[in-house]
């Protein structure tokens, strides 16, 4: 059975930094998508950022440049480096995970970030 367990979330202040990490455990293929996704006050669910297995990145335009995704293959392990934080980072950080070859679809329990301005 896959979990993944997410830890770094917390207060943070505006124009500082937050470091996220996910770490998986279980059963899961080393080629997949690892993600963050979040979920503000009263907001749908959005991407964040997302590293495949070669650390190919995609970013949301609201972080591109303030927040870098990276992974440790090996540890099973996706890491969000937040700076420059804003207020409206503020929301649930969720971490995914989806194997490429057989699409199943691994979700964090989230974790809260919250921005004071």
């Amino acid at each position: 059975q896959v979990q993944l367990v997410e830890s770094g979330g917390g207060l943070g202040q505006a124009g500082g930094s937050l470091r996220l990490s996910c770490a998986a455990s279980g059963s899961i293929f080393s080629d997949n998508v690892m993600a963050w996704y979040r979920q503000g006050p009263g907001k749908q669910r959005e991407l964040v950022a997302r590293i495949d297995d070669r650390s190919n990145k995609n970013y949301a335009a609201s972080v591109k440049g303030r927040f870098t995704i990276s992974r440790d293959s090996a540890k099973n392990t996706v890491y969000l480096q937040m700076t420059s934080l804003k207020a409206e980072d503020t929301a649930v950080y969720y971490c995914n995970v989806v194997e490429i070859k057989t699409a199943r679809n691994y979700w964090g329990q989230g974790t809260q970030v919250t921005v004071s301005s």
